[in-house]
């Protein structure tokens, strides 16, 4: 006899359910995140446990359970390898996401290169068919013996595959097409990708087999499906970067395995995703000679320093508002630098349109770029150009004071090796470097904006 079919509201943010619908989710809050699912009673849970029923786990001792150094793969891209930790942890699940056509598939087949010389991968397509997925191959020159392909979206049948093929590596693209045929609810919808996800995840924990699980994006650029996804997996990777430009980056916003604030650098080209080894030289190769503001800053990734750009302009209004826009940095970040610059330093741009953008499609949320932010406003507002060989970091307080940063010296002794000539910095920071740092650069300790901007000038 068939479970009773009722319906259900589930928060997509927190993945809470509900029996009748509300405006805001009394749980998280968040308005508007309420769907609707139809379901069947009980059929969840017996969908989700029926393949890995014969596999129960056992209760294990403190002392039986080893703690050796988990196994890694090499991904053969040394970018990919620095965000994951050191490469794909043995019975790990990662999501990697993605705007449509950003990469996605493409990095997929480029691991499947480099790991099918030696281990058996499977790749499962919900969304191409295999012929699809051969012409991808032979355009990006994937000619892997190791490499089989399935074409199926149950994810039941996918475990059982996997739990008969036992390959060394999964990949699943994507997560919204797959389905459980037990739930009355579409692929995509938020029951059917959170079961899938977790019979996924099941399957690889108890073969001890890695798993690369893509997921899209919706329009707010989140990951389509419930918050609850991201905390199923062991990490989750966001590949950032304009459709029409060449460079990507690559950025784990969930680890388990090992740090969040590495990135990896990628550029696409016809051969597929080819590794930038020196991000800083790419993202201020262009940068333009004599032109007021533009301004170097250092930022740090993880723990790697990179350069970046900050471009700005400053115009008269021909608005009764003056239009502010920020590309690249938080836009409330740019409003209150440049309330501070009215206050306390004097630059008065009530009445200018302003316009900030960092260069290649970074995305700066350290507040060491401030300096160079209220730098390159200023230097459009003068129409003084920012010299060639210098570059500034620093916190600006709601004072007009220049406050301290981490990483100062590797910050320096990167710039020094790009070959920069000086360096404007927090007067604080200035007092704890190291004597030897300044012999191949001018290192200027500021404590406001106008110092620094006098910094500039001499």
């Amino acid at each position: 006899m068939a479970g009773k079919v009722k319906s259900v509201y589930v928060c997509s943010a927190c993945g809470h359910e509900y029996s009748k619908w509300f405006g805001q989710c009394p749980n998280c809050k968040e308005w508007s995140t309420l769907e609707e699912e139809v379901r069947t009673a009980a059929s969840v849970q017996k969908s989700s446990s029926a393949f890995l029923s014969a596999n129960r786990s056992r209760v294990y001792a403190l002392n039986e359970i080893t703690a050796d150094t988990e196994h890694r793969f090499d991904t053969g891209l040394n970018e990919l390898n620095r965000v994951l930790g050191g490469g794909l942890v043995k019975g790990s699940i990662v999501l990697l996401s993605g705007d449509p056509g950003i990469g996605k598939s493409t990095l997929l087949l480029q691991i499947c290169e480099h790991l099918g010389k030696m281990l058996k991968i499977l790749y499962v397509s919900g969304e191409e068919s295999a012929h699809q997925i051969k012409l991808r191959a032979t355009r990006l020159n994937v000619k892997s013996e190791n490499l089989s392909i399935l074409c199926e979206t149950d994810a039941q049948y996918i475990c059982e595959v996997i739990a008969s093929e036992k390959p060394d590596i999964v990949m699943i693209d994507s997560i919204q097409t797959m389905n459980i045929a037990e739930l009355s609810s579409s692929a995509g919808s938020i029951t059917q990708v959170r079961e899938t996800t977790n019979m996924f995840m099941r399957t690889a924990k108890t073969l001890n087999i890695p798993m690369i699980i893509v997921g899209h994006v919706n329009k707010d650029g989140n990951i389509a499906g419930p918050k609850v996804l991201e905390h199923i997996v062991d990490a989750v990777l966001y590949i950032e970067g304009d459709r029409n430009f060449s460079y990507r980056i690559l950025r784990a916003v969930k680890n388990r395995f090992g740090s969040t604030n590495e990135i990896g650098m990628f550029e696409m080209q016809d051969i597929g995703l080819t590794e930038v080894s020196n991000p800083s030289m790419m993202l201020i190769s262009g940068k333009p000679k004599n032109t007021s503001g533009s301004c170097i800053a250092c930022v740090m990734e993880g723990t790697r320093p990179i350069m970046a750009e900050v471009q700005s302009l400053v115009t008269p209004t021909g608005f009764g508002t003056p239009r502010r826009m920020a590309t690249g940095i938080d836009y409330n970040r740019m409003a209150m630098l440049i309330a501070v610059l009215e206050k306390r330093a004097g630059y008065f741009i009530g009445n200018m349109d302003c316009y900030i953008n960092i260069i290649g499609g970074l995305k700066i949320d350290e507040p060491a770029a401030d300096l160079s932010v209220a730098l390159a406003i200023v230097s459009s507002l003068k129409d003084y150009a920012v010299p060639e060989d210098l570059l500034a970091f620093g916190e600006i307080g709601l004072g007009g004071e220049i406050r301290a940063v981490n990483s100062c010296e590797q910050r320096i002794r990167e710039a020094a090796k790009l070959g920069f000539r000086k360096c404007v910095i927090p007067k604080y920071n200035l007092q704890k470097i190291c004597n030897k740092l300044t012999d191949n650069i001018e290192v200027v300790g500021v404590s406001n904006i106008r110092q620094a901007f006098q910094a500039i000038m001499d």
